[in-house]
């Protein structure tokens, strides 16, 4: 009679295996896409363009990045910056950049204490005011890393194409804390990127973030999530993007950085405000990106198993290894791609705890209603 310890055990071993497997297929097809992705062929674009920033209570942020989005070495644009109920010096920075740059528009939103709103009434008040089809969307604490980032995003469209997705990371700082921002920003990037590439666009994310205003209202605006705090960027993209009217721009000239959070717990009201969205992206791409994590936390779990009680323990090590290998190639190529410097160590081991992280971010949803009306 087989002993029913070895049977498990081979199962588990089995299980092992195919969760290798499920993860190899998602680094070396999606994710290693975003670094041997060939560069469309473009020819520069000189349509004029409506670059938007909605901004609350941003005046140091505006005095510090825009006059980087107002310097852009394109020949015909504008900048539309939404003043959303801000209680700062916000008004008196953008009047003074209005005086030094004629083709800055501040479109006001005052408060009203019987009317409340999320960011997406900005949002959409931005593209109403906008007088031009391509919009570029980015972020009042965003700072384009070049004057060419416009002109590089723009390069992407043509007939066909109704998305551009950039990437949008943060600027490096002291502290594990900016480690783990950027890993998961890398994390994310290499996801929604990497799935783009292969056909299967999912989200984008509104510090850098293109498409046709005639796109927002065939398709009726933000539509049905008019009212969740968040998805002005991910949840229309996942709602309208094909593998046919979308393409990705990443290259370095066209990268945003942002300013991180300063402490944990905003870091991770803002991971809670953003998991928010999650439930209504399509099931399909709910599916794979649930898979992943699901696989890689069964895939630890068994390795631990299989190695502590020495089953098989030399073939399980070799895949093992062939897996970490192939991990470091993605994440290191990826790392240079997005120009995310030494973070290779810190993304490993992100990768081991981040499912965790997640469900925590998850059941804390559970546990606590977010506001309906926040704003970043």
């Amino acid at each position: 009679m087989k002993n029913p310890d070895n049977i498990l055990l081979l199962t588990l071993f089995g299980v092992f295996v195919l969760a290798t497997v499920i993860q190899l297929f998602y680094h070396l097809y999606f994710y290693l896409a975003v670094s041997l992705k060939k560069d469309h062929k473009t020819v520069p674009v000189t349509e004029a363009v409506t670059i938007i920033i909605c901004a609350r209570n941003e005046e140091e942020n505006l005095k510090r990045f825009l006059p980087s989005v107002l310097t852009q070495d394109y020949p015909d644009y504008e900048v539309v910056v939404v003043n959303d109920c801000s209680e700062d010096g916000s008004y008196i920075v953008l009047g003074e950049y209005i005086a030094k740059y004629p083709h800055l528009h501040v479109s006001t939103i005052t408060k009203d204490p019987k009317f409340s709103h999320n960011k997406k009434f900005a949002q959409f008040i931005g593209i109403k005011a906008a007088k031009n089809e391509i919009l570029l969307f980015t972020d009042a604490d965003c700072q384009p890393v070049s004057d060419k980032w416009l002109a590089g995003m723009v390069a992407q469209f043509d007939a066909e194409t109704n998305f551009v997705l950039g990437y949008g990371g943060y600027f490096e700082e002291d502290g594990l804390l900016n480690k783990i921002i950027r890993c998961d920003t890398m994390f994310i990037a290499m996801q929604y990127l990497g799935m783009a590439i292969r056909g299967f666009p999912y989200m984008g994310v509104g510090r850098n973030l293109a498409y046709r205003k005639s796109l927002f209202f065939r398709n009726k605006g933000f539509g049905a999530h008019n009212k969740l705090p968040s998805g002005d960027d991910d949840l229309f993209v996942n709602s309208n993007a094909t593998g046919k009217n979308t393409r990705v721009e990443y290259s370095a000239v066209t990268h945003t950085r942002s300013v991180p959070c300063s402490d944990f717990s905003e870091w991770l009201n803002q991971k809670k405000r953003h998991i928010t969205t999650a439930p209504f992206y399509k099931y399909r791409d709910k599916l794979l990106l649930n898979t992943e994590p699901v696989v890689r936390v069964i895939f630890y779990v068994a390795f631990i198993i299989l190695v502590s009680t020495l089953t098989l323990w030399p073939v399980v090590l070799a895949i093992f290894m062939v897996r970490l290998i192939i991990q470091i190639v993605v994440y290191a190529k990826t790392q240079k791609i997005l120009n995310e410097k030494a973070l290779l160590a810190y993304s490993l081991i992100f990768d081991i705890f981040s499912p965790f992280l997640y469900a925590v971010v998850y059941l804390s949803n559970l546990l606590s209603k977010p506001d309906k009306n926040g704003w970043k």
